[in-house]
């Protein structure tokens, strides 16, 4: 008996790596996935092994079942308190986790996906993320989120389309927007008031809603000098900002520890004219997010 538990326990250790990716992208918190990870040795340790053939894809059911159901609950209870609605990428404030680490985690991860990933449906989120990310068949999905094979394919679809934006496509020049914007977040990573200066109009206006404000983001601020002088305080908050297609347009995700915030920039003629720093829940609710593609 012993001999069959350690055993065991050397073959979850192996497969412990690939099942926290699976779950920190399923679930984006690292607490949370630690937790499904654990609940699902708890399972396996519980389970017949005599009925277990495959061991990894036992496991990857297993655990994918324990992040379904714990995306259901966490859905449900934002429903019943849109106050306490928070985007899970940044709902890590684990004591192990230093700022560096989570930074680190955010730009393998894909900041900007992790954010999107939690815009889905909890079934969207786990057939995208077991399908298109990690490679597993549909067949082993389709007892997961206990729909045909059919229906389980349109989840992956749907959420494959609100990742990349498909459905809010525009007839603007992403590619220049993204320009103006991966030189506005270099200038505020590097804190260089000149570079600033050379991408902001100059009579930019800058505004932030009362969330943000509160948060410490000015109310309003007018003119090239003033913004770019704001925006180098950005350089603290760099690591944890990616660019992102917000309605149809590029904008910027700003998540370090704590809380969560979009930047909306208008761009004319390659210099932005004006940014608007949203961190209300109940406007974030309403904006279209996806990944910008490379």
């Amino acid at each position: 008996m012993i001999e069959t538990h350690n055993w065991l326990a050397e073959q979850f250790e192996a497969e412990r790596p690939r099942l926290r990716g699976m779950a920190y992208r399923m679930l984006g918190s690292l607490s949370e996935a630690e937790d499904a990870v654990q609940e699902t040795w708890l399972h396996l340790f519980r389970s017949d092994m005599s009925n277990i053939l495959n061991l990894g894809g036992w496991l990857t059911t297993a655990l994918g079942r324990v992040c379904l159901n714990m995306l259901q609950v966490r859905k449900s209870r934002r429903e019943e308190s849109l106050e306490e609605f928070v985007y899970a990428p940044i709902a890590n404030r684990e004591v192990g986790i230093n700022p560096e680490e989570e930074a680190e985690l955010a730009d393998t991860v894909g900041l900007a996906l992790l954010v999107v990933l939690d815009t889905l449906a909890p079934a969207e989120r786990l057939a995208f993320v077991l399908h298109d990310i990690f490679c597993v068949p549909f067949n082993e999905i389709v007892p997961i989120v206990e729909r045909s094979p059919m229906a389980t394919r349109q989840l992956a679809s749907r959420a494959r389309r609100r990742v990349r934006g498909f459905e809010m496509m525009k007839d603007v020049d992403l590619a220049t927007q993204r320009d103006v914007v991966d030189a506005f977040l270099a200038a505020s990573r590097e804190g260089s008031f000149d570079a600033l200066l050379a991408v902001l109009d100059p009579d930019i206006v800058f505004r932030s809603d009362n969330v943000a404000v509160s948060r410490g983001a000015v109310r309003e601020v007018f003119g090239a000098g003033a913004v770019a002088r704001s925006a180098r305080h950005l350089q603290k908050h760099a690591p944890f900002a990616q660019p992102m297609l917000i309605d149809g347009a590029v904008g910027i995700v700003i998540a370090p520890r704590g809380w969560f915030m979009l930047m909306l920039p208008t761009i004319k003629g390659g210099k932005v004219v004006a940014i608007d720093a949203i961190a209300d829940p109940k406007r974030l609710q309403q904006l279209r997010l996806a990944v910008l593609s490379d």
